[in-house]
């Protein structure tokens, strides 16, 4: 009988090794997995890679990786909002390196990856820094920049609801980049409001399909961080 409902957030996660790249869900505080993410901060895991839409929100999850030196590279679209004071610190400070992603091409590249697409083009950034080093090519009459897929070990995405085969829904705009993280990394984990049984779900409504995540567990909500979206 299939059942990936985890029973501890500790277990759903697995063990990290060093090294490891790590995509997070969220756009700015709405669908960040910030449960999952404890278990990344409590872990030993080190000179990881995060791909995520910004680089941390305050001092919780990706903010307390940053500041504990734990993380190596960050790949994303937008590092410099407000809070980020762990990131700036750490970059001005030359203790990470940062990949600027326009947002388009951040989930494109992850979808990319998803779905065995071994390249594509983008108009996206071309004339800019972003894309001094890729390949330019000009396609009936328009210039693109070479685009290359973005894979990760692990996947930590936040959902509503999902039952124990792993088919999952999301709230809102709580869902942003989950969907496509799903299926970039080798080893998807998700936290879900609500937990149903199979065949409760409407098949038509399913976003994320069971067999792109290998985990899941249902987590209180109502300790989501000051101000942020449930």
């Amino acid at each position: 009988m299939i059942n990936k409902i985890a029973p501890s957030l500790e277990e759903a996660v697995g063990f990290i090794q060093d090294s490891s790249t790590i995509m997070i869900g969220g756009f700015g505080t709405a669908g960040i997995p910030d449960q999952l993410l404890e278990v990344v901060v409590a872990s030993d895991a080190r000179d990881l890679t995060l791909i995520a839409n910004n680089a941390g929100n305050g001092d919780d999850g990706i903010g307390t990786l940053l500041r504990l030196g734990r993380v190596r590279k960050m790949i994303c679209s937008f590092p410099r909002q407000s809070d980020s004071f762990d990131f700036n610190a750490a970059y001005q400070e030359g203790r990470i390196e940062l990949e600027l992603v326009p947002q388009g091409n951040l989930a494109e590249r992850i979808r990319a990856a998803g779905s065995g697409i071994g390249a594509f083009y983008s108009p996206t950034g071309v004339g800019t820094l972003l894309t001094q080093d890729s390949e330019i090519r000009e396609i009936n009459g328009k210039t693109y920049a070479l685009q290359f897929p973005l894979f990760a070990d692990l996947a930590l995405i936040k959902a509503e609801t999902g039952d124990r085969w792993g088919n999952l829904t999301y709230r809102k705009a709580a869902r942003n980049f989950g969907p496509v993280m799903a299926t970039a990394a080798r080893r998807t984990v998700a936290s879900v409001r609500n937990l149903v049984d199979l065949g409760d779900l409407d098949p038509e409504a399913i976003v994320t399909q069971g067999i792109f995540v290998n985990s899941l567990i249902q987590v209180d909500y109502s300790t989501t961080r000051p101000g942020g979206f449930k």
